[in-house]
């Protein structure tokens, strides 16, 4: 049975704590995906070869990883290379 013409709690016009509580609702959701956002945009500017790519976010974290490896897999070539000619590398700087 359907009733027509009668509100029930939670229908009809929304209360000006629950207007309030969505507008801020919306207004931290915006600001979460603008950080995201300046984030990736932080990401195109640092790894080599994605400058001037379109936005995928899959491309650009794909790439940041591979830029990991890359500069990982250098630091430890440096490393060896230094301690094959003798010297000493603090453990700080080793990767863990």
């Amino acid at each position: 049975m359907t009733m027509i013409g009668r509100i029930y709690p939670g229908q009809g016009q929304a209360s000006p704590y629950r207007s309030r509580k969505k507008s801020n609702h919306i207004a931290s959701e915006q600001k979460r995906r603008a950080a995201i956002r300046e984030g990736f945009d932080r990401l195109t500017e640092l790894v080599p070869g994605l400058e001037g790519q379109g936005r995928s976010e899959s491309i650009v974290l794909q790439k940041t990883v591979d830029f990991i490896h890359v500069k990982l897999q250098e630091r430890h070539d440096l490393i060896a290379e230094i301690e094959s000619k003798g010297g000493r590398v603090d453990d700080s700087f080793r990767p863990t």
